[in-house]
């Protein structure tokens, strides 16, 4: 059966043999994102759990896609599909509170520092700010970047809490995440950060390489990109919360 007449036919019937159907059609889609996210959050969950958590978002996905709209189906099903896991992995609360506390530290530090200074802190300033050495940020630096990671998938990719401080309250989180207002922020969230965490960014996230890959590209062992990664990210939050995008 053609996949837009399954469409069509499952919109009028809601019968659950072509949801099973579509659910077949589209679950390399869960595998895909599954496969991607289990690189990092592989240390604290089963790639099978991974799975099921995705499945669940590929279901509400069909469940709640609209059909007359101009958007991809495989697009808006990702979005969901990766909001899903995350938000399942969130209800687990892996994450120490002493570690959550830690990365707000840092966070709210280079915030102070760059406002203070009208540009990016150095690790130097940072820990003199935190009063620790060097080597302990960089420590944990290296300790929060899965967290941080994850955090900001959070603020990006889950249901939705923060759109309501954003102007625009008619657009569904769905749709708003897709909206050019948003994406123009994130751009420039990006545009904000050293060269070097900008390649790193780009590497992780849209060549989806792994620590090793982009360490063996820029020369620089996995704990330093580890740790480049997690100031990056912290950057990001703090310019995302600039713009009324709670990214804390």
């Amino acid at each position: 059966m053609d996949i837009e007449y399954m469409w069509i036919k499952y919109k009028d019937t809601k019968s659950r043999e072509l949801k099973n159907e579509l659910i077949e059609h589209y679950i390399d889609l869960v595998k895909i994102v599954s496969g991607r996210m289990y690189n990092y959050y592989g240390s604290k969950v089963e790639y099978d759990d991974l799975m099921g958590y995705g499945i669940l978002g590929l279901i509400d996905s069909i469940d709640k896609f609209d059909i007359t709209k101009n958007i991809k189906f495989e697009t808006y099903a990702q979005i969901r599909i990766k909001g899903a896991i995350i938000d399942s992995i969130r209800k687990l609360d892996w994450v120490p509170r002493s570690l959550r506390k830690k990365s707000r530290d840092v966070q709210n530090t280079i915030y102070m520092l760059e406002n203070k200074l009208g540009r990016s802190p150095t690790n130097m300033e940072i820990s003199k700010e935190l009063n620790i050495s060097l080597k302990e940020l960089e420590m944990l630096l290296s300790d929060i970047s899965t967290f941080n990671v994850s955090s900001l998938e959070e603020v990006l990719f889950t249901k939705g809490e923060y759109f309501g401080d954003l102007k625009n309250h008619e657009h569904s989180p769905d749709e708003v995440y897709l909206n050019k207002e948003v994406k123009e922020i994130l751009v420039n969230s990006i545009d904000k950060l050293s060269q070097n965490e900008k390649t790193i960014i780009t590497l992780y996230y849209y060549e989806e390489l792994t620590y090793k890959e982009i360490g063996y590209i820029m020369d620089l062992s996995e704990s330093r990109i580890s740790q480049v990664h997690s100031k990056a990210i912290l950057k990001m939050k703090n310019h995302l919360k600039t713009q009324g995008i709670d990214g804390s």
